[in-house]
């Protein structure tokens, strides 16, 4: 029996098994749905399907940075525990990704979910991630990933907490002499003080505005007069610059700099204007709502299951 791509998808669609697999199933099961179903059930490909609802919010961030320094990458690679998080092949799926994300030209992870597999090439990406799920018994997802251009300047890299935290930054100056050890402090700048933008410039004039609206309120709880006020709300945004812009933040190492003194003082001593380009920091499960189990009920579902 011919076996056509609609029903390689609906096996996909009921299993959550990968397409080769599924095909391969129909194969040996002449097109036969149901006992394609139990070949993938017994090669324990099917139990992807019954682990997608669970919450991954465990896992790693994983960096990637080319050896000629061209092309580089961060990306994060969610499971449900700590424990699978440290076993091996999911820590080497995560750097995979991390290089395949680098080398790739996909603009998004359902994209990059969808290209041949940098470790094997007759999977894809998903089929990868799926395979692992029904291997390891959890649910993995493959969240997001930031791919950087190190062309005209340096790209460097810091993870942090083993898989916690990691950290990609990109300067830019006429000389590379010297830049690296700019770009570590910076990486561990960003690490430690987790800036959301790099200059007050970049900071959207709605998130500004909010800000503003905020700090007058409290103003007025206080209150303050309102001819006060305005100096006030001015004051304060000045601080959450100080909080949120990187090169208005104070240096970890000498709380007397602030990050756009010591990148001025470094680029009189090394004879070259050094700015910071493009940064990204991925914090593992950042964002993601963990769900609290009520660990007697869990004990009773299973018991009644």
């Amino acid at each position: 029996m011919a076996i056509t791509a609609k029903m390689v998808q609906e096996l996909r669609e009921r299993t959550g098994a990968g397409m080769m697999d599924c095909k391969k199933a129909l194969t040996q099961a002449d097109g036969d749905m149901e006992k394609a179903i139990e070949i993938l059930r017994e090669k324990g490909l099917a139990a992807a399907a019954k682990k997608a609802g669970r919450i991954a919010a465990e896992g790693l961030v994983e960096t990637y940075i080319s050896e000629d320094g061209k092309v580089g990458a961060v990306v994060e690679l969610n499971c449900e525990t700590d424990f699978v998080a440290k076993n091996e092949e999911f820590v080497k799926l995560a750097k995979n990704l991390a290089k395949q994300a680098a080398l790739s030209s996909a603009s998004a992870v359902d994209e990059l979910l969808n290209e041949k597999y940098i470790a094997d090439n007759d999977i894809t990406v998903k089929d990868a991630v799926t395979g692992l799920i029904a291997k390891l018994g959890e649910n993995m997802t493959f969240r997001r990933f930031e791919r950087f251009n190190g062309e005209n300047g340096i790209i460097a890299d810091y993870i942090h907490g083993g898989g916690r935290i990691a950290v990609m930054v990109k300067l830019t100056a006429d000389k590379a002499e010297g830049l690296n050890e700019v770009a570590k402090e910076i990486s561990l700048q960003i690490a430690a003080a987790n800036p959301q933008y790099i200059t007050k410039e970049e900071v959207p004039q709605d998130v500004i505005e909010k800000e503003r609206e905020i700090y007058r309120q409290q103003a007025l709880n206080e209150g303050k007069p309102e001819k006060v006020i305005e100096k006030m709300v001015e004051g304060r945004i000045q601080k959450f610059y100080k909080e949120v812009c990187l090169v208005e933040q104070l240096w970890i190492r000498d709380q007397d700099l602030t990050i756009r003194k010591y990148l001025d003082n470094k680029s009189k001593e090394l004879g070259t204007e050094i700015k910071v380009e493009k940064f990204v920091r991925f914090e593992k499960g950042e964002g993601i709502e963990k769900k609290e189990e009520n660990f007697a009920e869990e004990v009773m579902k299973q018991t009644r299951g």
